[in-house]
């Protein structure tokens, strides 16, 4: 079985949103095969909680507003570190750059089929990697200045 239209839809979509909102690392599996629960996951992350906040309501604004569709369920909120948007088709995780280097969704999933995205989304990747060179060469400049 693979990821329905509708899924593949909902997941451009969504990850349409989070590369307007500056989200690094954009990607989306068809894990259709391996759990009857939902169709695709997309991971996408961010430097700071107020950015993974944004990004969140980014997603779930554009879903509703395109497809008159909201999450069955949202967790995460409060900490804005790892939140999650279930949309029983798709199930969306954003999470903040440290969450996402230790939980490494990734490696569950590598086996499942990448889907794949619009252009800006992809683009996104590596994006956190460049941003944690950027941020320690930042400190390493500060410290020498202190």
């Amino acid at each position: 079985m693979t990821a329905t239209d509708r899924s593949i839809e909902l997941i451009n979509v969504a990850a349409q949103a989070a590369a307007d909102k500056l989200a690094h690392d954009i990607i989306a599996y068809d894990v259709s095969d391996v759990l009857a629960i939902t169709d695709a996951f997309l991971l996408a992350s961010a430097p700071s909680d107020r950015q993974v906040k944004a990004i969140v309501d980014e997603i779930e604004e554009r879903l509703n507003r395109q497809f008159q569709t909201k999450p069955v369920r949202r967790e995460g909120d409060r900490e804005a570190r790892w939140v999650l948007l279930d949309y029983v088709d798709i199930v969306v995780h954003v999470q903040h750059s440290e969450e996402r280097v230790f939980y490494a969704l990734e490696r569950l999933w590598k086996d499942c089929p990448e889907l794949d995205l619009p252009e800006d989304a992809v683009a996104t990747r590596g994006k956190a990697e460049e941003h944690a060179k950027r941020q320690a060469a930042e400190q390493e400049l500060d410290g020498e200045l202190s």
